[in-house]
């Protein structure tokens, strides 16, 4: 039964720039129907932030800010922590409960972004294949 991150995880990777504005990420988000994009923030070497719905929802719209003239840099959450795609759903959901996240990039061997795992893809699993001591 398929209980590791990898089995779950969403893919490919949505990259946005930093300098886009917050509207094209929340059009970017609602065209693919997804609540997290990863920020590539340097090109030489690469390091990433993440904005979220829940970035917009806080940052953006109950701080009365315009979506259209604020930069993605300015309200995401930088550097990020990535999942391994080899740990088991159980050890995930640790995870993201330690660091109160509901999002996590997953990274491979060369620590290069292969998916995103989402407390609602855990949800999925949970109740597909139930949750015991094997996930």
């Amino acid at each position: 039964m398929p209980t590791k991150v990898r089995d779950w995880m969403s893919k490919p990777v949505i990259v946005v720039d930093p300098d886009s504005s917050v509207s094209y990420a929340l059009t970017l988000m609602r065209r693919r129907n997804i609540h997290s994009l990863v920020v590539a923030t340097a090109d030489d070497n690469p390091s990433y932030g993440i904005v979220t719905t829940t970035d917009i929802r806080d940052k953006i719209i109950a701080g009365d800010r315009n979506p259209a003239e604020t930069r993605v840099s300015e309200i995401m959450t930088a550097p990020i922590i990535t999942a391994d795609p080899e740990w088991t759903l159980q050890e995930c959901s640790a995870r993201m409960q330690q660091l109160k996240v509901h999002h996590m990039p997953v990274a491979g061997p060369e620590g290069e972004l292969i998916g995103l795992i989402s407390v609602t893809d855990i949800f999925t699993a949970a109740e597909e294949i139930g949750w015991g001591h094997s996930v």
